[in-house]
């Protein structure tokens, strides 16, 4: 009677851990974050957080407009840098958020922020790096879309646009 209940008891652990054990090693994948949209969430570049940035450009990729939501949760306005591309053909932009704003390029009224000589066609990623504050800056990967999608259409570039930033 003995051994069929040591061996009972043994299947029974060996099935519990067998089952849940990988849960034990596994990371939950609701902790890993990550942009749920099209573009790219930016995290530790300075006080100011960046949402959601990317760039539409027109058919040939010559010309893009950038894209995001730009987060100022403190007291004091920022002014956020940002390099897309690399080396001497980065393109360099400025934006100023004043104090406990929050600043939807391309939505709620705001003009995107046009780049010119993008040289990056659609489906591709440009390099960027969005630094504020006394922040290092953070580099990362920039998609760039194409307006063939509804709501991305009215965001092409067109040869109006005027620049912003710079």
């Amino acid at each position: 009677m003995k051994p069929r209940l040591i061996a009972s008891l043994a299947i029974g652990t060996a099935l519990v851990l067998g089952t849940t054990g990988c849960s034990m090693i596994s990371p939950q994948a609701t902790t890993i974050d990550y942009s749920a949209a099209e573009g790219v969430n930016v995290y530790g570049s300075g006080p100011l957080d960046v949402r959601n940035a990317f760039i539409v450009a027109n058919e040939d990729g010559s010309q893009g407009n950038l894209v995001a939501a730009i987060v100022n949760q403190t007291d004091v306005s920022h002014t956020l840098r940002i390099e897309l591309g690399e080396g001497s053909s980065a393109i360099p932009l400025t934006l100023r958020v004043p104090a406990n704003t929050t600043i939807s390029l391309g939505a709620d009224g705001e003009d995107p922020i046009l780049v010119e000589d993008l040289d990056t066609p659609a489906g591709a990623d440009i390099p960027g790096y969005f630094q504020s504050g006394d922040g290092e800056g953070v580099l990362v990967s920039v998609p760039v879309l194409d307006g063939e999608l509804d709501y991305l259409a009215p965001l092409v570039p067109e040869e109006s646009t005027s620049t912003f930033g710079g």
